[in-house]
């Protein structure tokens, strides 16, 4: 990927991080992080990646579905470019992956512990 490409993503990602801090009054979207974005070469297309509490996926997907016009209003006065990008919302699922795995690993050294502990003690497990 090159350089040029990362710093558009991450334009694209802080302005609108700002518009929905800032201009946007959906209480919908109130606690949701933009973790990032993807233009395309040609800015076409923006995919907005975000996350939010699980229990609120359905409500936070339907808040952007009737902002994303909006939103693209407001991106486009922000940002000097040509056209403004039609802006796809997507949940990032690697934040849920990630508690996953820290749960996994933390219940695995809470077992190995106890296998340990029996070890020591000289009990068979």
């Amino acid at each position: 990927m090159k350089e040029g490409n990362r710093k558009v993503d991450e334009q694209a990602r802080e302005t609108i991080a700002n518009i929905m801090l800032f201009d946007v009054s959906d209480p919908r979207l109130d606690l949701v992080t933009i973790t990032g974005c993807k233009v395309s070469y040609d800015r076409a297309y923006c995919d907005v990646y975000y996350t939010a509490e699980p229990d609120r996926y359905p409500d936070v997907s339907s808040a952007f579905e009737s902002s994303k016009g909006h939103i693209r209003s407001l991106m486009a006065k922000k940002l000097a470019w040509r056209k403004a990008p039609e802006l796809r919302f997507h949940l990032d699922e690697t934040v849920d992956a990630a508690e996953r795995l820290g749960r996994y690993i933390k219940a695995e050294e809470d077992r190995q512990r106890v296998a340990d502990a029996a070890i020591d003690d000289g009990d068979e497990l």
